[in-house]
Order: C-alpha cells, then sequence, then structure tokens
C-alpha cells in the first residue's frame, strides 16, 4: 500500500486578508470567520481519508492559529517561492522528500469536499502521473503526483478560467499521463455561496457542517414592505421592524403614497419610490435589494417574536417559504379562514403575501419576480414555485395580520371567503384578469 500525504494549502484565516472577493456583501470578520469552517470541514474530511496531513501556510508565523483551527498536523511548513505555482512545486517536493510514494496538495476553498474524492485521487495516482480535482470555473482544488513535476506548475498567471487546460496542455506536451477525480465548486464569491446554500437544502450533511451552520446563521435578509397610504399602520410596522435595524435590511417601497405615509417614515430607514401597485412595488424592492433572502411583508401585519431567527431555520431546509396565519379576531369564521390558510400551504403549496412569502433571492428571480398584475400576484408565485417543484416551509409561528378586509358580520365574512375562492378558480380558469379585480375591488 502507497504511504500517502495530503498537503492543506492555506493562508491563515485574518479578517481583510482571506475571502475579500465576497466583501463588502460579507463584513471582513465574517469573510474570516468563514474560512475557518471551510478549514474545519475539509480537515475532518482528511483525517478520514488516513493520509497523513501536512499543512502548508501562509503568513510565516502563523502556525499557532492554524493549530487551533486544524487540530494535529504531521508536519507545518510555510509557504517558500515568489509565485503561487513555486509555493506549490516547493510544498509537494517537501513532503515527497520525506518518503512518501504519493502525495495531494488541496486548497481550502472547497468545503464540500470528501474523504472519498481524496481516495479516488490516490488511486488515479496508481496508473497516473498525476491527477487533479476540477473545479467548475476551470480551475482546480486538487493537484497530486508521486514525483515532484515542474510541469504542473509551469504558468504565470492562475486566476483566469483555462488554469486546468493549460497546465494539462503543458503536461501532456511532456509526455505526463494525468487523471482526475471529482469536479466540485469552490467558494470565491458571494455567487459561490448561494449556489452552496441551494445545494445544501437538499444535503442534510451539508447543513450541518461547520461551514453550512454557518452560512444559514449570517444569510442576509432584505425585508421588503410595499406601502401606499398606510397613515393608519405605518407607526406600528416601524416599531416592529426597529429592532431589526442592522441585522437585516430593511426597504419601505411607497407607490406614491397622497396621505402622509411618507412624512411618518423614520429617516433610518431606506425609502424607494415606484410605480403604484403591489407587485410592481415589491419587484423593485427586490430589484434594489441586497439580501440572500427576500421577505415580502405587508405593512399591516404583525410579526412574531424572534422573526428572523425562525424564518432562517426554515431556509436551512427550504428555498421559500411563508410564516402561518392569524387574526386577532374571535370570530369563528375568522378562526376557518386561519385554518384553511395554513392548511393550504402544506397541502396545495400555496402561500399568499399576508402569511409573509420569503425565499432565496436568485430564485425570486429565476421564478421571474411577482406578475404585474392588478391583483392575484401572489397566488399566479406561488402556482410558479409550485411548477418549479419548489418545497415550501412554514415557521413555527403565525403573523397576525388585519381583518379589515372583511366585513362586520359572520355572514358577510362567509360570503367574502366564498367570494374570494371563487375569483381565484376564475383566475386558474383563465377569465380575464381585469374582470377579476373589478370583482375583487366590489368584494373589498
Amino acid at each position: 500500500m502507497m504511504k500517502q500525504a495530503v498537503i492543506l494549502f492555506t493562508r491563515v484565516p485574518e479578517p481583510g486578508k482571506t475571502k475579500t472577493r465576497m466583501m463588502p456583501h460579507l463584513t471582513p470578520g465574517q469573510c474570516a470567520r468563514l474560512h475557518t469552517c471551510f478549514l474545519m470541514d475539509i480537515a475532518a474530511q482528511c483525517r478520514k481519508s488516513g493520509a497523513d496531513i501536512f499543512v502548508s501556510f501562509t503568513p510565516e508565523g502563523g502556525r499557532g492559529k492554524l493549530e487551533g483551527i486544524l487540530g494535529p498536523a504531521k508536519g507545518w511548513m510555510a509557504q517558500r517561492g515568489d509565485t503561487l505555482g513555486a509555493r506549490m512545486y516547493t510544498a509537494i517536493e517537501e513532503v515527497l522528500g520525506l518518503g512518501y510514494d504519493a502525495c495531494l496538495l488541496i486548497g481550502t476553498d472547497v468545503p464540500e469536499l470528501k474523504a472519498e474524492h481524496l481516495e479516488k485521487a490516490f488511486r488515479v495516482l496508481e496508473e497516473k502521473d498525476a491527477v487533479f480535482g476540477r473545479t467548475a470555473d476551470g480551475g482546480y482544488y486538487l493537484v497530486g503526483m508521486k514525483r515532484p513535476l515542474k510541469e504542473a506548475f509551469a504558468l504565470d498567471e492562475y486566476g483566469h478560467g483555462k488554469v486546468l487546460e493549460e497546465t494539462l496542455r503543458s503536461m501532456g506536451q511532456a509526455g505526463l499521463s494525468v487523471g482526475c477525480t471529482d469536479t466540485l465548486s469552490d467558494m470565491d464569491t458571494c455567487g459561490d455561496l448561494r449556489g452552496y446554500t441551494v445545494r445544501m437544502c437538499g444535503n442534510r450533511a451539508m447543513r450541518r457542517s461547520f461551514t453550512g451552520r454557518y452560512l444559514a446563521k449570517i444569510r442576509k435578509v432584505s425585508v421588503i414592505v410595499p406601502v401606499y397610504n398606510e397613515s393608519a399602520t405605518i407607526g406600528r410596522m416601524q416599531e416592529q421592524l426597529a429592532p431589526l435595524l442592522g441585522k437585516c435590511e430593511i426597504l419601505f417601497v411607497d407607490g406614491g403614497s397622497t396621505d402622509d405615509t411618507l412624512a411618518k417614515i423614520d429617516p433610518a430607514f431606506t425609502v424607494i419610490r415606484s410605480a403604484k401597485g403591489r407587485a410592481r412595488q415589491m419587484n423593485e424592492g427586490a430589484r434594489q435589494s441586497t439580501g440572500d433572502i427576500l421577505f415580502f411583508l405587508h405593512c399591516d401585519s404583525e410579526l412574531p417574536d424572534h422573526a428572523l431567527a425562525r424564518l432562517k431555520k426554515v431556509m436551512r431546509d427550504h428555498r421559500a417559504g411563508c410564516f402561518g396565519i392569524a387574526f386577532h379576531s374571535k370570530n369563528f369564521f375568522m378562526f376557518t379562514c386561519r385554518v384553511i390558510s395554513n392548511h393550504r400551504v402544506k397541502d396545495r403549496k400555496v402561500m399568499f403575501g399576508d402569511q409573509g412569502i420569503f425565499l432565496e433571492r436568485d430564485l425570486f428571480f429565476q421564478a421571474g419576480m411577482f406578475p404585474e398584475l392588478p391583483v392575484m400576484e401572489d397566488y399566479q408565485f406561488s402556482l410558479t414555485l409550485k411548477e418549479m417543484g419548489v418545497k415550501l416551509g412554514i415557521a413555527d409561528r403565525r403573523i397576525y395580520t388585519s381583518d379589515r378586509r372583511f366585513p362586520k358580520g359572520t355572514v358577510p365574512k362567509l360570503k367574502l371567503m366564498w367570494k374570494m375562492n371563487r375569483l381565484r378558480k376564475m383566475y386558474r380558469d383563465g377569465v380575464d384578469i381585469q374582470k377579476i379585480a373589478d370583482l375583487y375591488r366590489d368584494v373589498r
């Protein structure tokens, strides 16, 4: 059996010096902590492979901090060389010089690395001169060999999309045989992180990893509140959102209010102006937002305690979801409305805007945003997500919403519920949306 070694090739995670392409979306401290999570996940897989672990690090003097992150290793080496290629070659040359039959050098931007990827790479080396692990962006996260091969590190630059292609060409010209292990995604940009969170929804091991747990914790939420003549509700909504300032992005999107709504909004909140129409306003808010998760909230809603934490808990396992809905009214038919609405999410996979819709940013735009309809924009959006096969989650606490749209009296309430159900049926049957909108205004 070959005597095997793995080299973790890394810099010390320091704020402002690592994962800088993710700033300013992530703070320098978050970037450093994220890199630390990468290291802990990758080191755990390296230990499972059974190979001896070496750490090649920069800057010099960073061993102490890395030991606290990675734990014990067979050896520690400060990186030496004027170029990236030279530093990688020197690390491999040094380890192979210790009597190892095969050595893999891996980067630390691939938190999805598994022990089986390393084991496969070692198997490739039983027949090939060198092995590479491709990254989706045209580079590589792993290089391995049985003897030092300078041809593997002949490039002058490594920051472009043809790194592996050009490296393989150089090695082929030298008559060297090369194989590959699995292709993985490295984590360099915020887009890479969003891709990771999508894959994480269907992978429990990823959700439980250091990287997965940390990403679930720090995902940025944009709260988007469409407003139009909300003088009566805007004060209460600001009271609820004030404790969340600094913890998420909060955007009020005004559709041209003619009352004193805008004058009542505290300067601490961001106000965006848009053409009138709830769908238009929410879409404009989404376009101008910066969050990983978009949370669309009606101005007359009453949030549960720890709303952001509850939302993020749902988003660990789902790409979209909402809160349950409740009313302060003790009327039997309002209770019935609550039960039906909450059951609809679980049974028919449909959620409405007054439940507080939230979803991944990328998914929102992939779904085409809210259709700019005079009514039913949230209903159609839910139908679109359903067609896309998106599974909805529901939070463990409810949003209380105003019953101001319901008339007084039990019988009138029941009639309104029946009519709203009839309007949705008309919409599904393809009845002209303007006719539905006119009827909608009549029943409201």
